[in-house]
């Protein structure tokens, strides 16, 4: 794991100087007591290694986690890990699953072998077509080591992998850029290939622009590739719908609905005045849901807000559901008082209930926990879409992260009563 020393947090993800001055504060910080630090971290597990996550997932919603273990505690926040194994079983698994990434990634090495290079494409190297460009591997950088096409692409899975390869070298470049680990070029070839290998496997969604500002945090946690890689696809379980774009939708077009209804159930007098501004389909909150806050907060705070997130949205089956994907969720075990215990806050509100209604994500809550925080000078000020726009971009790096989780979860209740009503 890439980590500094001490209690600095910029020691963990130092900023390049010179972007200093434009990088939004970071308002986490590391409290004895509340945030789950390493020693508690460990202590959690039991001598066999079993972990007892309601321990932990109390810890994390008082104040997150220490940035030493981010990574491995976020692997079994999203599910790459279920705390009733032991350390033995997890081992296994780990090497199960670094030896699958490995095939994959030779696969893909195999059409184009600069993949595992320490060098990545942001030149095109095929035409939509299948015909290859012959002048694609004139950059220095990655002259000798980038594939050339010799022949006309036929195969419609290859054809469509190889044609996003230079766009996720473009994103990569632009990702994070603020942070010293991607001056090294052989961190950003890393995220380039983790993408890469993931848009091979994923060839339905395929790459969208966005999944590199969720896949980063993940190449910065965790030092093994593999280990970022499956991290990164368990995220993408959750989000991938989000990203799923046609002609005629948006992927977070649901959640935008979503988001819809609860200002108009909680807040029904800033909902028509949306309306009246024509922003009734709350587009101007895609980016938010899209890329889960990643322009909203520094860098440090987004992590922060993630993990709170994933804490309290936590449920046991998550890791079955995961494994097994081919069982209907029928076969996950009940959620019997034992397990309630380990689901999240937000998690616990829906099994307690039993809402039968489609189960929103915390972060739909959180946007709307944003628009009531700027209600009155939304109501007052906001003549038409681009003064939303602004007003909601003037919150980037102000916002607090356990705060807007905290009133996500009063707007969540009171949108829950009114609902029933």
């Amino acid at each position: 794991m890439w980590r500094g020393g001490g209690e600095d947090l910029g020691a963990f993800y130092p900023i390049r100087p010179e972007c200093k001055a434009d990088t939004p504060k970071t308002r986490f910080k590391s409290r004895a007591g509340k945030t789950l630090s390493a020693r508690r971290w460990h202590a959690a597990f039991s001598e066999d290694g079993h972990l007892d996550i309601a321990k932990v997932l109390r810890r994390i919603q008082r104040g997150g986690v220490h940035p030493s273990i981010k990574g491995l505690v976020w692997e079994f926040l999203l599910g790459c890990y279920d705390p009733s194994s032991t350390f033995e079983e997890r081992n296994q698994l780990r090497r199960f699953r670094r030896e699958k990434y490995g095939t994959l990634k030779a696969k893909c090495q195999e059409l184009v072998p600069i993949l595992g290079s320490g060098k990545f494409l942001m030149t095109p190297v095929i035409a939509d077509d299948g015909q290859p460009i012959q002048d694609s591997g004139k950059d220095e950088d990655i002259q000798g080591v980038v594939w050339h096409v010799k022949t006309m692409v036929s195969d419609r899975k290859v054809l469509q992998w190889m044609l996003t390869l230079h766009q996720i070298g473009l994103d990569v470049n632009r990702t994070d850029r603020a942070l010293e680990f991607y001056e090294n070029e052989t961190n950003q070839a890393r995220l380039w290939d983790v993408l890469a290998v993931y848009s091979w496997m994923d060839d339905e969604i395929s790459y969208v622009q966005g999944m590199n500002d969720i896949c980063s945090p993940m190449i910065i946690l965790l030092e093994n590739e593999a280990d970022a890689f499956w991290c990164f696809e368990r995220t993408m379980r959750r989000l991938r719908e989000n990203f799923r774009c046609s002609t005629s939708s948006i992927g977070v077009q649901t959640q935008l609905s979503t988001l819809s209804q609860i200002i108009r159930t909680i807040d029904p007098k800033l909902h028509q005045h949306l309306e009246d501004l024509d922003g009734g389909e709350y587009l101007f909150a895609f980016r938010m849901l899209m890329v889960l806050f990643r322009r909203e907060f520094s860098f440090v705070d987004a992590l922060y807000l993630w993990e709170l997130m994933w804490a309290m949205e936590y449920n046991p089956n998550i890791f079955a559901t995961y494994e097994e994907p081919e069982k209907s969720t029928a076969t996950a075990p009940e959620l019997n008082d034992k397990h309630l215990k380990q689901c999240g806050k937000f998690e616990r509100k829906y099994v307690k209930t039993g809402s039968t209604e489609e189960h929103s994500a915390l972060a739909v809550f959180v946007v709307a926990s944003v628009l009531e925080t700027k209600n009155k000078q939304l109501l007052r000020d906001a003549k038409g879409l681009d003064d939303v726009v602004q007003i909601l971009g003037n919150i980037t790096g102000n916002l607090d992260a356990k705060k807007a989780c905290k009133e996500a979860l009063k707007i969540h209740d009171k949108y829950l009563r009114r609902a029933k009503k």
